[in-house]
């Protein structure tokens, strides 16, 4: 039996406090119930343009799945949006609790999007796939989820929130990272209705997953997006780092922000950086020197440079990399 604690959505930074919001505003309106590049051969995706099914309609899937795919669609898959740990057994991609309208009622869906690739560099692949959860109300709430292979079996490792009824447009996994093209709300949209493009990419680390960029499109589909050009990836760095990068479209005053963290995801640092654009809206750069301060030598961080709106707090556009402190 599936409990009806509220929803706990575990997602990144800015996005965290937006996507909750969502799911609050969908209880609270619509009587949601909670229960609570192309890739190569080891890279197969499967991509498409389309909405989040129902949660409760069989999916229209291709004849052929590649297998891995097949598996996770019969595996055990842990539910996303429910404080308390509850793992459920899919059948062909889907598990159905109760009758709608019902206090039990719970349908999972995965979804025709997901991708098979190597996330870890263990020379094994793992498998991507958007869930969709439903607990009888009009929300569905998807979910990207991991699967790795354990003992011969696909493992249901971790996953993340991308929306409410979001638009899916395509998934994929290349270089060791996931792509995700989604449509989500932006802060005025209706439940409804989503119109925030966007676009991302995420790793696994362990067995958690991490947004490691992050753009969205103006009204008029610019991209907007953020690039670090130094230091690269992987790089030692010493009591300070020289960031430079830049933008596709300047940000409100000319104003980024960065944050550290460690690898546990605990910020260590923040602080703003200035943008140099020639013109108000249109590209430019950035170059300044961040301070560690007191961050321990051998320490592994992740700086990201981030774009939020000045009108609500919402993130924009981000990149990330990774660092040694020596």
């Amino acid at each position: 039996m599936v409990s009806r604690s509220s929803i706990a959505c575990r997602c990144e930074g800015e996005a965290r406090s937006n996507l909750r919001l969502l799911l609050l505003l969908s209880i609270f309106l619509f009587g949601c119930r909670p229960a609570t590049p192309p890739p190569g051969p080891a890279d197969r995706t499967q991509t498409a343009s389309t909405a989040a099914p129902e949660a409760t309609a069989a999916p229209a899937r291709p004849t052929t799945l590649p297998a891995q795919v097949t598996e996770i669609r019969n595996a055990p898959y842990q539910l996303g949006a429910t404080e308390a740990l509850q793992i459920l057994q899919l059948t062909d991609g889907q598990f159905v609790q109760g009758t709608r309208g019902s206090d039990d009622y719970l349908s999972i869906n995965v979804t025709d999007f997901a991708a098979v690739g190597d996330l870890n560099a263990d020379g094994t692949q793992e498998v991507a796939a958007l869930v969709a959860e439903n607990y009888g109300g009009t929300g569905t709430f998807v979910f990207l989820a991991v699967y790795a292979s354990i003992d011969g079996k696909f493992v249901f490792q971790t996953s993340v929130m991308v929306d409410d009824r979001p638009q899916l447009n395509a998934l994929s996994i290349k270089d060791g990272e996931i792509f995700m093209d989604a449509v989500v709300h932006g802060t005025e949209d209706s439940m409804c209705c989503p119109t925030l493009k966007t676009v991302r990419h995420y790793r696994l680390i362990g067995n958690q997953l991490e947004m490691t960029d992050f753009g969205t499109f103006t009204p008029q589909g610019q991209p907007r997006t953020i690039t670090i050009t130094s230091p690269g990836p992987g790089e030692e760095v010493f009591t300070s780092v020289p960031l430079r990068g830049g933008v596709a479209i300047a940000p409100f005053e000319n104003n980024l922000e960065y944050r550290i963290y460690d690898t546990g995801g605990v910020e260590l640092a923040a602080g703003s950086i200035t943008v140099s654009a020639p013109e108000a809206g249109g590209p430019g750069t950035f170059d300044m020197i961040v301070p560690l301060g007191r961050i321990l030598s051998g320490a592994v961080i992740r700086i990201e440079v981030r774009e939020v709106s000045a009108a609500d707090g919402s993130l924009l556009a981000m990149n990330s990399v990774e660092l040694v402190v020596k």
